[in-house]
């Protein structure tokens, strides 16, 4: 696999005003030049199997191009507006990674510009300009899935096979100045990297707290971290667990010590016989939905708060029909930041419809501002955040989506506002905790005399919770033929633009214009 970069010219110089990197994608910030029409993504040898399928990976393309062009592009002469002859061929650093190799995640420092590249088998870190300066080799070895604990643990008697390391997660613990590395093997563990050198510094792996994932997929896990000054941070994990309930919590907050070797590195948040910090998915759900998995698709956070966007299956009667069908449905899931049992557990549906058709399978998301201009017209303020959001057509398909795609905002106040009518009618005693899976479908809610307010965090009581109304997107712009499978946005020059990649690999800017509430349409020119 390769990654190629625009030559820079000699008299390159940073954007002024601007950070060399801003992306974890982190928070992009994109120069004028880029190209304003729909323009083909340079290509690198994307690998076959169920790392290429995944389109809920953390980083993808997309990410990746924006990342490496906006690091090199200072000057407005590098990348013209308008595309070049087809004559005139762009020259391109390129990084290759060993035979075979995939890459799966990517961070950057945004303080030094320095990229971390999750691969299978190994950790880069690279130059702005795409220069190897350390790896850190994570595989492959002797292993088996079924090894549970893993045989560096004791010994497992299932037959081992040399086995790759899939990175599944990479983060950047910017306190520590360390990079949390966790890949597929040995159910799961993580190393801890010194940012400097890629020396190792720690890799828990002899509690059961320290198994992250058993899932091989490297877009299986989701990690949020919450930093506090004086304390210890948080690390919010959030994983698909491939019909392993009992040994992996689908959602969990854990400890990140200062020391990297301390005995209670990713010890749960808050743990007794009776409560935790995490929820797990119950084995008799298992019964209904045999497959049953919450794909999780993007996290962050915001405010109070911690978000984490999903695909769940469920199972559906059709309008005339009398039985049930299995369909996906895309949900956003809530937790107060502080919430130590998860009693602030809340999902809410999610999807997009524009000229009659459903957009619900969610490809990708990111987080961003709504800008000066955008802000005018949907009725917030600048800094208020937006969730650019990208779906598939229809519900049934998760891993072959059709490609009929919808890039939609979503205003994440609204999004709260309605957890907050939502949290205020069930502790009125009004309907039931409606979670299917976590069987609470019908148990009804319970009245109690106290004010909810935006910060509201939960009790031991109606809780978790779901809500049943979808909340729809505004759609932008849709796309018929190659499906949009990546997405980011930021806002430069007070209005907001978002860059989605395709399954063909191509890179397309959309330009938001509003014309009133609700209705958006993108175009593929930026504005002004």
């Amino acid at each position: 696999m390769a990654i190629l970069f625009p030559s820079l010219p000699s008299t390159f110089s940073p954007i002024k005003g601007m950070s060399p990197v801003s992306m974890h994608c982190l928070g992009a910030s994109t120069p004028e030049s880029w190209p304003s029409e729909e323009a083909p993504v340079p290509s690198a040898t994307v690998p076959r199997g169920p790392v290429s399928e995944m389109k809920a990976m953390p980083w993808n393309w997309t990410c990746l191009l924006s990342h490496l062009l906006m690091v090199g592009m200072g000057s407005s002469t590098l990348l013209p507006r308008q595309p070049p002859p087809v004559s005139q061929k762009r020259s391109f650093v390129t990084f290759r990674g060993e035979p075979a190799e995939g890459f799966n995640h990517l961070v950057v420092d945004e303080r030094t510009g320095h990229i971390y590249l999750g691969a299978v088998n190994r950790i880069y870190k690279l130059s702005s300009d795409l220069k190897v300066l350390v790896t850190h080799q994570t595989g492959p070895d002797e292993d088996n899935p079924k090894c549970y604990p893993p045989r560096i643990v004791q010994t497992c008697n299932e037959p081992l096979t040399t086995t790759n390391n899939v990175n599944k997660m990479l983060l950047i613990d910017y306190k520590e100045n360390r990079l949390i590395a966790c890949g597929s093997l040995y159910q799961g563990i993580c190393k801890l990297l010194r940012l400097e050198d890629l020396f190792k510094l720690g890799e828990p792996f002899h509690k059961k707290e320290h198994y992250l994932s058993g899932v091989n997929e490297s877009g299986s896990v989701f990690g949020v971290i919450v930093s506090y000054s004086n304390l210890d941070d948080k690390l919010f994990i959030a994983t698909a667990v491939d019909g392993k309930p009992e040994y992996f919590p689908t959602i969990s907050s854990r400890k990140l010590t200062k020391n990297s070797e301390a005995d209670g590195m990713f010890a749960y948040v808050f743990h007794d016989e009776f409560v935790a910090s995490m929820i797990k998915i119950p084995s008799d759900t298992f019964t209904v939905i045999p497959d049953f998995d919450i794909y999780y698709v993007y996290g962050f956070s915001s405010g109070n708060f911690v978000y984490f966007l999903t695909l769940q299956p469920e199972m559906v009667s059709p309008p005339g029909s009398t039985t049930k069908e299995q369909v996906y449905t895309s949900k956003l899931v809530r937790l107060c930041k502080e919430d130590t049992a998860f009693n602030s557990y809340v999902e809410v549906p999610i999807g997009c419809e524009r000229g009659g058709v459903e957009y619900r399978l969610l490809q990708a998301a990111y987080l961003s501002k709504a800008g000066a201009v955008l802000a005018r017209t949907l009725g917030v303020r600048p800094e208020d955040d937006l969730l650019f959001t990208v779906f598939s057509k229809g519900q049934k398909r998760k891993m072959k989506s059709l490609d009929e795609s919808a890039l939609c905002i979503f205003i994440l106040k609204q999004i709260n506002d309605r957890i907050k009518e939502r949290l205020q009618s069930c502790y009125r005693g009004e309907g039931t905790l409606d979670l299917a899976w976590l069987k609470v479908k019908d148990i009804p809610c319970s009245s109690a005399l106290l004010t909810i307010d935006d910060n509201f965090c939960g009790l031991d009581m109606n809780a978790p919770l779901g809500v049943s109304e979808m909340v729809r997107g505004i759609p932008v712009f849709t796309e018929d033929r190659d499906r949009m499978t990546s997405v980011i946005a930021y806002v430069y020059k007070n209005h907001s633009l978002a860059f989605v990649g395709t399954k063909s690999g191509k890179l397309k800017k959309v330009g938001m214009r509003c014309r009133r509430f609700g209705y958006c349409e993108g175009n593929l020119s930026p504005p002004g």
